[in-house]
Formats: C-alpha cells, sequence, structure tokens
C-alpha cells in the first residue's frame, strides 16, 4: 500500500513540478543565449556595469573576478566579491550586463542590510542540515516505527522549503534593483533594458520552479509520513 501511494504522490505532485523545473531552465538558458548576441550601444561589459553600479552605491570595497563556467556568476558576501563567468565578465552583450548588475544588486543588499537577504543567511546552516539528514531521518524512523524521528525529518525536510521560499524574494529584489541601477545610469536604450528585464524574469522562474519542487516533494512526504498511525 505504501509503494502504491508513493507512486501516485509521485506522479501527481513531483513530476509536475519536475518538468516546470525543466520548461524553466529551458527558458533561461534560451533567453541568455538570445540576448546574448544582442551588444549594447555604449559597448559596457558586465564588468564595468557592474562595477558603476557598485561604486554609485559606494561600495568600492567590493572586488569583482572572473570564474570558470557558464551562468556561474555569484556573490559572495564574506570575501565581499563578485564572481563574473567569463560569458559575463568581458561581454558588451544585454545579457551579461543584466547578469552582472543582478549580482551588484546582492551586493547593494547586503550593504543595506535587506531583511529577507538576513533571513535567508540565518535559514542557510538548517537547509544545509536538512537536505543532508532529513532523508535518513525519515528512513530511519520508519523502519523503527517511530513517529517522532519521522516528523523531526519531516521539519529538516521544511527548511530546504524555507530556503527556497526566502531566496525568491531576495532574488526578485536584485533584479529589480539591477534594472532601477541600469536605467538611472542613462547608458542603456528602453529596448536594451527591455531585454535585461527578460534575461532576469526568466532567472526568477528557475527560483520559483525549485520552490516549487521544494513544496511537492514535502508534501509527499507529509502525505506519505505524517501521521502513519491512521494507517
Amino acid at each position: 500500500m505504501l509503494f502504491y501511494r508513493y507512486d501516485i504522490y509521485y506522479f501527481i505532485l513531483v513530476i509536475p513540478a519536475v518538468i516546470f523545473s525543466m520548461w524553466a531552465q529551458s527558458k533561461v538558458n534560451s533567453t541568455y543565449n538570445e540576448y546574448s548576441r544582442h551588444t549594447t550601444y555604449s559597448r559596457m561589459t558586465g564588468f564595468e556595469a557592474a562595477r558603476r553600479i557598485l561604486d554609485a552605491n559606494g561600495l568600492r570595497h567590493v572586488h569583482i573576478e572572473r570564474v570558470a563556467g557558464n551562468l556561474t556568476d555569484h556573490y559572495d558576501p564574506k570575501a565581499n566579491v563578485i564572481r563574473l563567468s567569463d560569458g559575463v565578465y568581458s561581454s558588451p552583450s544585454i545579457a551579461a550586463v543584466g547578469v552582472a548588475a543582478h549580482e551588484a544588486g546582492h551586493a547593494v543588499q547586503y550593504a543595506l542590510g535587506y531583511t529577507p537577504i538576513r533571513l535567508r543567511g540565518a535559514v542557510l546552516p538548517v537547509c544545509q542540515i536538512g537536505s543532508t539528514i532529513s532523508w535518513p531521518m525519515i528512513l530511519i524512523g520508519f523502519f523503527m516505527n517511530s513517529q517522532p524521528l519521522i516528523n523531526i525529518g519531516l521539519i529538516l525536510f521544511g527548511s530546504v522549503a524555507l530556503f527556497q521560499f526566502v531566496t525568491l524574494p531576495v532574488e526578485l529584489n536584485a533584479s529589480n534593483r539591477a534594472v532601477d541601477a541600469l536605467a538611472i545610469s542613462g547608458s542603456f536604450t528602453d529596448d536594451e533594458l527591455y531585454g535585461v528585464e527578460k534575461v532576469l524574469k526568466a532567472a526568477a522562474m528557475t527560483y520559483v520552479a525549485a520552490l516549487a519542487v521544494s513544496l511537492a516533494q514535502l508534501l509527499r512526504l507529509v502525505l506519505l509520513f505524517g501521521n502513519r498511525d491512521r494507517d
């Protein structure tokens, strides 16, 4: 009976979320590739766009480095470094400028003490523990017939969904800051800003998809193991 329900919940809840996630990743890749072929009139590179935003916000102490890989761009708050991938750092494309500006937006969030990003930092350690031991805890509780252990596992798994939930507004806000900063700079046309928005909106959908997958998995686990005493 358990494995029958497992299949039902997996196909009803998880598979649609995974398909949505695959679509979102395909969308961000195609949008990024499309606007990587469009060069900005100003010829401003990703590095220059990020540097301009940082300097405009008094963040001259935040450095920018090149990092290998494709779309491996990120901001490291501990090192105060924005790391831009090869395809972004020196590229004057609309996509590169948008991605770089987004990472600069994260640096501004940390500098201003933006509440959601501080909350995400607080949740991260619990999420890392939860993603590692939640499944073992649930399975141990199942085989030991211990509902308290199962519940602890479910709570730990829930921390992963909580992290995804908190991450979404952080990413949306960083994108909004990026578009606003580029618009204020006066260096980009309306069409270029529209392209930046399309790239960043497509990227945001991957975070929506990640949240959907986490919630689908959490609901599936709750339905399977949440109250086995009823069986």
